[in-house]
Order: C-alpha cells, then structure tokens, then sequence
C-alpha cells in the first residue's frame, strides 16, 4: 500500500466514512491513478476533468461518475490538500427516473420465490422495513427490541444510526425463521449470517437470489432488493402515511429525496378526481 492510499484511508476513516465508503472512494482514485499512470499527487485540475470527460466517452453511469468525483474532491481537499479550487469540480447531473415499484401483492410473490431461506429472510426484511440492502445485511441479534417494537439500524447511509417499527408480521416471521431456517452457525452475532460467523451474508449473494426470484415468480419488471424499500416507501405512501413521516423512517436528509415517491403512487393518482367533475351542473348532465 503506498503512503498516499495509507493517509487517504486514514483520513476517511477519522470521518467516520463507512467502510463501503473507504473501499469505493479508494478504488475510483486507483483507477484515476492507473489511467495516468501516475501518482494522482502530480495531476491536477485540467487531468480531473478530461477524466471526467473520458468516462462521460467511455459510456460510465451517473453513480460512478458521482462517485468518482466525491472520490477525487476527498483527496484533493482533504489529504492532499491542494491550492487550486477543488469545489469546481462538477458533479454529473443524474437523469430523474422514476423508481420501479411493485403491487403488495408481486413484493410478496417475488420474496415467496426465493429459494435460499437466509435472502428471503433478508428481502423480507427489507420490504418489512423500508432497509438499503447493506443496512439489512448489518443487522445484529441486539438491534431487534421486541419489547418496544423497534428494529435499530446502526449502519444507516452516512453512517447514521435511525429506529423504525418493528413489524409484528416479520417478528412472527423472524421467530419461526431463527427456529427451523437460520443456519446454525456457531458464535454468530449476525440475523443473516454467512458461512462465516464472523461476517453476514454478501449483499451479491442475496441480489443473485432476487434475479432467480423474479424470472421464477414471473414479474417482468427491473426488480432488485432496493426495489423492497422503494415498495416500502410507496406503499406506506398509499395508505395515507404523511411525507415527513416516510422520510424519517427511511432515513432520508432531504425531503426532497422522499418526494420522488409521490410521483408512483398510482392508487392515489387513479382515485384522484378531475376538478370538471366537482361542477355541479356538469354533475346533473351526466346523470341524465
């Protein structure tokens, strides 16, 4: 490891930046380096941004692109320290899609389809709590409280740690899984576990698991296990759960972010009624 990666790392982690944090931002800066073939300590502004422009050619999504220059700004401001204005580099805009989202009825079909019992557990959960996959995966024996019916995320987004409810359905569900499913892997702490106690289950493993799952279960739709909290989400939305509400739970900074949830709500856009059939007259003619 050179001196550079050292620091870096060093620096990211007395910023309490999660370790998928450290391992991402690393290897978007390796990469930097491996396309100059240099040590990013001699490249600056002008070598940034034609690599930016080099993976805007070479066809990279907006994740990495963004992810490359959160990358690239921690090293430059943070441990390198630079004169030249590290703000300037631009983030890319993501195109707004909206989020796939699944009918209460196809979430459950797409869970019931998984085969392994540790990821249907997982998805479960997910949907169960509106979880990012690597917050479900976090999960511990102490983080469910049965007694206040509360399941706490430790491992949250920016490393933030939020309470959400504890649905009576999954503790049900949970019991029975601990029971007669969970693999007995001795001295692990985790709810999904691996074959190693030390660690949980790989969040790949249980992606796999979904693709399986949805040709199985015959839902044609780009389904994937985040697509369990924009269900959560969404359905939370439909049975009349406030905006602010939802953000809290999912562990949101911005309520812009949860907005974008108000947009496939398709219950409440079909219930939603044209002002034209408010008018009283207009009323009266149709019903002649």
């Amino acid at each position: 490891m050179t001196p550079l990666r050292e620091r870096m790392i060093e620096d990211l982690k007395l910023r309490n930046r999660s370790p998928r944090t450290i391992e991402a931002y690393v290897l978007q800066v390796a990469r930097f380096a491996k396309f100059y073939k240099c040590s990013p300590e001699k490249l600056g502004s002008e070598e940034v941004r034609a690599y930016q422009l080099h993976l805007l050619d070479s066809g990279a999504s907006w994740s990495t692109m963004n992810q490359t220059v959160s990358a690239l700004k921690f090293l430059y401001r943070v441990t390198l320290r630079v004169a030249w204005p590290v703000e300037q580099i631009p983030f890319g805009r993501r195109p707004r899609k909206l989020p796939v989202v699944l009918g209460q009825d196809e979430a459950i079909d797409l869970i019931e389809a998984i085969g392994d019992a540790v990821c249907r557990m997982a998805m479960l959960t997910a949907y169960a709590a509106g979880l990012r996959i690597a917050e479900t995966v976090a999960l511990a024996m102490h983080h469910l409280d049965p007694a206040r019916m509360v399941l706490l995320v430790e491992r949250g987004k920016g490393q933030k740690t939020r309470q959400v409810p504890l649905s009576a359905v999954l503790l049900t569900k949970l019991d029975a899984y601990f029971q007669r499913e969970r693999p007995q892997v001795k001295g692990s702490p985790w709810l999904f576990p691996s074959v190693n106690p030390a660690k949980p289950i790989n969040v790949t493993t249980i992606q796999k698991a979904c693709q399986l799952a949805r040709v199985a279960a015959g839902i044609t739709k780009r389904a994937t296990p985040h697509t369990m909290r924009h269900c959560y989400a969404t359905h939370l939305l439909e049975a009349g759960v406030d905006l602010r509400t939802v953000q809290e739970l999912l562990g949101h900074a911005q309520l812009s972010t949860t907005a974008i949830y108000t947009h496939v709500q398709r219950k409440l856009v079909m219930e939603t009624k044209s002002p034209l059939d408010t008018i009283e007259r207009f009323k009266r003619a149709t019903k002649k």
